[in-house]
């Protein structure tokens, strides 16, 4: 079995003149819904072998806070493909993955996380800031993953903590 969770950033400053979005920080608030959440993931006692997250500043600090309150002692890759990704790229970046990582935790942007989550289990709603989303795959190999073998476990939400 192979098991990805998917991670939104959560709250972002706002976007002022001049500023690029790749730059904006997360908001104090947002700080806070992240470690929030990275807590509730973390009281599950998983063993996360990869955290994969995109290297926009907001992204990357969600990913830090995740990997700090899971224990996670190795590098964050970051990938420039998760920001502004479309949904086929972001599949290709979780299928590149070496199967000898069985569970791994992407943080990424919407639209993308949207239409990825449409994609593989048939979600409804919109990929809200700071939520979490666990998928499994019935496969030993992550270039087998696809609709036909994934299943929604769980979707958390910042209120729902």
């Amino acid at each position: 079995m192979k098991r990805v969770f998917i991670v939104r950033h959560t709250t972002k400053d706002r976007e002022t003149l001049n500023e690029y979005d790749y730059d904006i920080e997360l908001t104090e608030d947002g700080i806070e819904k992240a470690k929030k959440m990275a807590m509730n993931l973390a009281s599950k006692n998983l063993n996360i072998d990869l955290i994969v997250a995109s290297p926009a500043m907001r992204t990357r600090h969600t990913a830090e806070i995740f990997a700090n309150e899971l224990k996670y002692n190795k590098t964050i890759m970051l990938n420039e493909v998760l920001y502004m990704a479309f949904v086929n790229e972001l599949i290709e970046t979780i299928t590149y993955t070496y199967d000898t990582i069985d569970t791994m935790l992407i943080v990424g942007h919407n639209p993308s996380l949207t239409a990825l989550a449409v994609t593989l289990v048939g979600f409804k709603e919109k990929f809200e800031e700071g939520a979490v989303m666990q998928i499994d795959f019935d496969c030993n190999s992550w270039i087998d993953i696809d609709k036909t073998n994934a299943k929604l476990v769980s979707y958390t939400k910042t209120s729902d903590i």
